[in-house]
């Protein structure tokens, strides 16, 4: 993890408690397309790891099961998270993790959407143009200290 931490004494929220997916009556078609909804992107989300902490994002209440929108319709989905301080040095990596855990996870008919929700950071708009610029985010994963940093935040953790 990094050292000389932004926020050295983060506030820890309880985590909430995982709720059973009930069963979808789909066709037996193994083509037919799945809905997807805000619960399954907040389950794929909430164990990520803070680049700073031991904690996961959810824990530190980072992301929320309310900031996050699907359109499964429309195939878009956009996930707002609120970093810990408003200065945090990591949001941009706490935005690529978001990115890439949801473009490994999602089909890829999906848009994705990251923002940092209004108010919270002090770089908030470059930041979010960070996020959602395909170029920038493609340069970002060409960097192998990045690359190993997020696949760091995303691995599993059994604690």
């Amino acid at each position: 993890m990094v050292s000389g931490l932004i926020n050295a004494n983060p506030i820890i929220y309880e985590k909430k408690e995982r709720r059973a997916r009930t069963a979808t009556s789909l066709p037996d078609d193994d083509y037919a397309v799945e809905p997807i909804d805000q619960l399954e992107v907040f389950d794929i989300l909430r164990d990520i790891k803070d680049p700073e902490h031991p904690y996961s994002l959810e824990e530190l209440k980072v992301i929320t099961e309310e900031a996050i929108e699907v359109n499964d319709q429309n195939s878009y989905v956009r996930v707002t998270f609120t970093p810990t301080v408003e200065h945090c040095s990591m949001a941009t990596i706490i935005g690529l993790c978001l990115r890439v855990k949801l473009m490994r996870s999602l089909p890829s008919r999906y848009k994705v959407d990251i923002r940092v929700a209004p108010g919270s950071h002090a770089t908030e708009a470059a930041v979010n143009k960070q996020l959602n610029d395909k170029e920038r985010v493609a340069a970002a994963l060409e960097n192998p200290n990045l690359v190993d940093m997020v696949d760091e935040c995303l691995a599993p953790s059994y604690y």
